[in-house]
């Protein structure tokens, strides 16, 4: 069914339908990440906050996880399948059914191509508010061998783009190249896809083929230039690494110029969501999952590990410590090195300092958790929650087993097995009674050193 559009909006249409086998992955290349983040859905957030009101993800049938992914996301209307796939021409035109009559500026980007600011696209669209009709995002590689060439007039406009085995000598110096990406007046866009021709080696119907039929008909085609890094094309596992490497260079700067100490920035990473507040310390070798947020004043000591967790302000947390998601800590929490925290929540003042297992716990203010706690919330095939209240002493090496509560200001003596509720302000301790026998481990040696001597007389 064919939808009207009669505003003057934004529609991105996004295309992810290449097979990538150059990944070497059954996974679509545009499902891999960067940040923690797919490659798709770093395009798809782009043209949202680019203001794009309709967004259309061209996909093939040899993808269904793509397919499956993109309608989780935005709903099954935002597909249309290219089938089969006769190139990137014939992909944007896929798109027709949903866009005919759209009259805004309409993007045409790609799944691939994650790292495109939205500064660089704004640029891009004002190509369109300054009278052209087609605009299109160049970059100059530092190796321009493979890529389509740029030629532009001496007005500034763009006359066609020159595929590199197409290139004459003169042309081959170009150094400013095609990176894919256009914005195109969405009264101009459907009438000029449909012309596209694939008289060529490949028998395929090429977008940049609208540059030739735009000029051709007397409009203007601009050119918006990006740098190079931007616009890199995840087609392969090195490729991959590059977006990273990129990626985490731009998160470490933002960190420091808002305000957080990175002591070795290299070695720490981000997600795409990670949020750092002023005055954060972070030590060398830190990682990042998703989901993480760290309060101002806080400091993230070495070669600790955080993923769908809350630290609040003044807290330190590590070395050596992993929050889980569902971790949530409040001020001047302690958790030192391998003390591991799951879905848990721990008031302002808790201290778990060393060797300690907290999982699915709520654990009141200025708590003290010994070394080698664990609260056993696992029975094989359900989770149990522990509470602990405030201000309680859990003394080195208990094992609370969950359900279980603990009241506030209680003690749990060192080596204890808590199985029952403990009442507030209480003692708890479980152990058997000790037993000392005398001249033991006299004993003990002599019987296996009479047997070791024994043996090896044996074998002489």
């Amino acid at each position: 069914m064919t939808t009207a559009h009669t505003q003057a909006g934004r529609a991105a249409i996004i295309l992810a339908a290449g097979q990538g086998t150059r990944m070497k992955s059954k996974l679509p290349k545009v499902l891999h990440a960067i940040g923690g983040r797919p490659a798709i859905d770093w395009v798809i957030a782009l043209a949202q906050n680019t203001g794009c009101s309709e967004i259309v993800v061209v996909v093939g049938n040899h993808s269904p996880e793509v397919a499956a992914h993109v309608s989780g996301k935005l709903g099954p209307q935002a597909l249309a399948v290219q089938d089969p796939p006769l190139g990137t021409g014939h992909a944007a035109l896929s798109a027709k059914q949903r866009l005919a009559g759209f009259v805004g500026p309409v993007l045409i980007m790609f799944g691939d191509t994650p790292l495109v600011t939205e500064q660089t696209l704004e640029k891009l669209i004002a190509g369109l508010s300054e009278g052209a009709s087609v605009a299109v995002l160049g970059f100059e590689p530092s190796d321009p061998l493979l890529y389509g060439r740029l030629v532009v007039s001496a007005d500034g406009n763009l006359e066609r783009i020159v595929e590199a085995r197409d290139a004459s000598p003169k042309e081959a110096k170009i150094g400013l190249c095609n990176a894919g990406i256009m914005a195109i007046d969405g009264t101009k866009l459907f009438g000029l896809l449909d012309r596209i021709g694939n008289t060529n080696a490949k028998g395929e119907y090429y977008l940049t083929d609208i540059v030739g039929l735009a000029r051709a008909d007397g409009l203007r085609v601009s050119v918006t230039r990006a740098d190079a890094d931007e616009v890199l094309g995840i087609d392969t596992r090195a490729v991959l690494a590059v977006a990273e490497a990129t990626f985490q260079g731009r998160m470490r700067a933002k960190a420091l110029e808002n305000g957080v100490t990175l002591i070795a920035p290299g070695t720490v990473f981000f997600s795409h969501d990670t949020r750092l507040a002023e005055d954060v310390l972070i030590e060398p070798n830190v990682v990042f999952g998703p989901g993480v947020t760290v309060e101002k004043g806080a400091t993230i000591r070495a070669f600790s590990h955080l993923e769908g967790a809350h630290v609040g302000t003044g807290s330190i947390i590590g070395p050596f410590a992993r929050l889980r998601p569902g971790a949530d800590l409040g001020a001047d929490v302690h958790i030192g090195n391998f003390v591991e925290v799951k879905k848990s929540t721990l008031g302002d003042g808790v201290k778990a300092n060393h060797l300690a297992y907290l999982g699915d716990a709520t654990i009141g203010a200025k708590t003290n958790i010994g070394a080698g706690t664990i609260t056993c919330n696992y029975d094989g095939f359900d989770k149990f929650q522990t509470t602990i209240g405030a201000g309680a002493f859990i003394g080195s090496d208990t094992m609370l087993v969950a359900p279980v509560s603990i009241g506030a200001g209680a003690y749990t003596g060192s080596g204890s097995t808590i199985t029952k509720d403990v009442p507030a302000n209480a003692l708890s301790v479980e152990r058997s009674d000790q037993r000392n026998v005398e001249g033991w481990a006299e004993r003990f040696r002599a019987k296996k050193l009479a047997a070791k001597a024994a043996k090896e007389g044996q074998t002489k």
